[in-house]
């Protein structure tokens, strides 16, 4: 006959008269600055759903695809924007400092499209 331990399997350890599992939390993937604001966003505003990412392991897996689609987002995004309002690497090497703010204008309105499209979005999973 198995005894307890072997039948729950997994390794424990003893503090007085009591046998505790020893959990080690999961390993986590390392994510950019997108899968990080959307993990506040979700650990504030949508708790429950938060809860259920991380209860059932896809978390990480989840901040992971959002920071890839984001960083993708966003390149394509000051391209194509770039592109229509005329930004080329002429004005760049005749007014550097025309071309750095209106490309500052132009990664700041895209990051505000990724925001609200993906960062903030409400349906999870």
């Amino acid at each position: 006959m198995k005894s307890l331990f072997e039948e729950l399997g997994g390794i424990y350890h003893q503090e007085g008269d009591y046998f505790l599992p020893d959990l080690l939390p999961p390993d986590s993937i390392s994510v950019g600055i997108w899968g990080q604001r959307r993990k506040h966003y979700l650990k504030i505003q949508r708790e429950p759903v938060y809860a259920a990412l991380l209860l059932g392991g896809k978390l990480d897996s989840h901040l992971s695809e959002v920071d890839a689609q984001a960083e993708a987002m966003l390149f394509q995004l000051v391209k194509q924007m770039a592109e229509q309002e005329g930004i080329t690497e002429q004005l760049k090497a005749d007014n550097q400092m025309e071309w750095a703010g209106q490309m500052n204008s132009i990664r700041n309105r895209a990051e505000e499209i990724i925001l609200q499209e993906l960062i903030y979005e409400e349906d999870v999973v």
